[in-house]
């Protein structure tokens, strides 16, 4: 079954008396353990589509299914509850909060939307830092460690609910290039490991280069699909 099937969806947003078409009658499919870019230009609907996807915003038309639900039916508190037990996020700007370390950072999903045994959080927490070699660095605070550090924690925090789906976007645009390199590796290893699939909004060409899917987008409509290897609906390709 495909984890992501949108159906001619559509998103409008009012600004003024003006009407803005982030998103017209777009359409596709997505595979569990994908490695996936939407690509395009600044205003193309790159971000439109991961809010949606990621139950941060409905559609105004059309049908969006995540997993099995229709997620466009779902109301506020369904859409917090479907993120917290099948998305995580991993944001350019990392995203950690200040006052916690590294550890207690990427613990922070766990406590506000799972209900999970303290022994089991540190059993996963210990994993994944180990996974993001960062195991040494667990009692920091984020303004002591690097920005290649902060996406590692960024990445482990968004696998820590063990997601279906992880969305990203533009997670490298403030890496060097080598750094980027070594997160990019590292999103490979644990979509492989863990069998996640990433989504990506990016302008990062190594990113594009790495994706077995690319969509690309262009004044809110798809223009182009391009998959590079890999199996589709059960066919080589």
């Amino acid at each position: 079954m495909e984890l992501i099937v949108a159906e001619n969806i559509s998103k409008d947003y009012q600004v003024g008396e003006v009407v803005i078409h982030a998103l017209k009658d777009v359409s596709f499919e997505i595979e569990p353990a994908s490695f996936v870019s939407f690509v395009g230009p600044s205003g193309s609907g790159k971000t439109t589509l991961l809010n949606l996807i990621g139950c941060l915003d409905k559609p105004t038309e059309g049908k969006l299914t995540v997993a099995g639900i229709d997620i466009s039916m779902l109301d506020r508190k369904e859409s917090a509850t479907f993120r917290g037990n099948h998305i995580g996020f991993i944001f350019q700007d990392f995203n950690l909060i200040p006052v916690l370390t590294v550890y207690e950072n990427i613990e922070y999903p766990l406590l506000m939307v799972q209900n999970v045994p303290a022994i089991e959080r540190s059993d996963r927490i210990h994993g994944l830092l180990k996974a993001v070699d960062m195991l040494d660095q667990k009692d920091k605070y984020p303004d002591q460690i690097s920005g290649g550090q902060k996406q590692r924690v960024a990445i482990a925090r968004a696998l820590v609910t063990n997601p279906k789906l992880v969305l990203a976007d533009e997670p490298t645009a403030n890496l060097d290039s080598q750094t980027a390199h070594a997160v990019i590796e590292l999103m490979k290893k644990m979509k492989g490991e863990l069998k996640t699939t990433f989504i990506f909004s990016t302008h990062d060409q190594k990113i594009v280069g790495e994706a077995e899917i690319v969509f690309t987008l262009g004044d809110g409509k798809l223009r182009d699909q391009e998959v590079k290897g890999g199996t589709k609906n059960g066919q080589t390709l």
